[in-house]
Formats: C-alpha cells, structure tokens, sequence
C-alpha cells in the first residue's frame, strides 16, 4: 500500500514519461508535490523502487521507469498476459481445438455469509475530536478479513497517519480489546474525552501515542490517561 505523497509522485513520473518520453527532474518533482526540498523525492523514490513500482535505470542521469501502477489506477496494466491454448493437430490431420470447460455450478453453501459491523462515526487521525460516536450504520465484510473476536468500523478523519496509509476519509476496522503490543495501531480513549487513531508505544511507565506524519508530535500520557478501545486489523478505501 502506498502513501499519499507515494502514490501522487508515482503517478506524476508516469503521466509526464507518457506525454514526452523524459522522466521529470527532481526540482520538478519536488515543486510538483510541494515539498521544502529534494530529500524528501529521494526517499519516496526509494520506497517506491522498493515496493517495485519504479526502477533506476544504471549509466543514465534522471533516469526512472515506471514498472507497474496500483491496481486501483489501472487493474489490467499489471495483470500477466492471458494464456491461449493452441490449436492441436490429431491424428485424423485436422485442427482440433481443446474441448470448453463446462461452467462450474454455482453452490451458494461453498461462500461464508458477510459479516456486519457497527459503523461508530469518526475518528481523528491528527488532533483528537470528540469521543467515539454512537453506532451510524452497519458495514458488510467477508468474514476471513476480519477473524474471530468483537469489531467496529470507524471513519478516518484528518492526516497524521499518512505514512502507514491510512488517509483522510478511509475506513478502518477496528478489533475491540483493552490491550495492545508496542509497535500497533490503535484507538486510544483519552482522558475518557478524545479519541484518536495512533501507533501505540511505551516510554518508561508512560504511553506514547506516536503519529505517523512528520507535521505532528509524539504525544505522552501517563498510563491512567490512556484506556486502549482496540487495535487496527483493516482499512477500506472507495475510488
């Protein structure tokens, strides 16, 4: 999955390499997502060669390539060519074409019926808003991506986990539980009045509630400030 500034870079190095064969300079890129300075290009150039989306070319100054886009911007541009039995000559010297496979009979038993879950209104992914809303709608999901236990959907609003790709007006699914390992994400109540969607750590005998968005800070709370409502299992994205 790629972030904002990853996937907005990817597609400006594809479209411009469309329109005249030359990958953009790095200022031009860098003035094309509004970042301070070239370092940041740099590293989103990196992850993307490394997630496979892009590849540098050896010998050749500015030199990218474009491999694949995301699937949700051109599902067929990825998809590896169809295979196309040949044509089998018998023994009688004529083309015999393989026989077509009948149609598999639908068998409605063979799929496991959708869940649903609760949709709890909105959570702040930046500065924390009013505590989890009461229920709004209900969220239909396949049940292998949820797993065992209790869920609830909430929608993401604000910017700070950008960089584990989570986005302004996503949903996330949320495994409800009062525990959680350093390192997760989750929804942290605090002072039993704000909650928000961050990544859970520990500093000493406190909690930290780390953003993943450079524009916000680590925030620290002493244990009984911070009750944990469960930890992220899933996100949802509409086009």
């Amino acid at each position: 999955m790629l972030t904002r500034k990853q996937h907005e870079l990817l597609l400006f190095i594809h479209e411009r390499l469309k329109e005249t064969g030359i990958p953009p300079s790095f200022d031009e890129m860098k003035d094309a997502l509004d970042l301070a300075s070239k370092s940041g290009i740099h590293r989103l150039i990196t992850a993307l060669e490394e997630r496979g989306f892009i590849r540098r070319l050896a010998n050749r100054a500015r030199a990218l390539e474009v491999l694949r886009l995301p699937d949700s911007i051109a599902p067929g541009l990825n998809a590896q060519r169809k295979f196309e039995p040949s044509v089998i000559e018998g023994s009688l010297g004529r083309n015999v074409a393989p026989p077509k496979q009948q149609p598999r009979a639908s068998n409605d038993m063979d799929m496991p019926a959708n869940v649903s879950i609760p949709v709890m209104g909105r959570i702040a992914a930046g500065v924390p808003i009013s505590a989890i809303q009461n229920q709004t709608h209900m969220l239909s999901l396949p049940p292998d991506m949820i797993g065992s236990g209790e869920h609830y959907a909430l929608e993401v609003k604000g910017d700070s986990m950008i960089e584990a790709g989570i986005f302004d007006g996503d949903t996330v699914v949320i495994k409800r539980g009062d525990t959680a390992s350093p390192g997760e994400i989750i929804v942290a109540l605090v002072d039993d009045e704000e909650a928000t969607l961050k990544r859970f750590r520990r500093k000493g005998a406190s909690i930290a509630l780390e953003a993943a968005n450079p524009a916000y800070e680590t925030r620290i709370f002493g244990p009984d400030r911070v009750r944990v409502q469960g930890k992220l299992v899933g996100l949802i994205r509409r086009y």
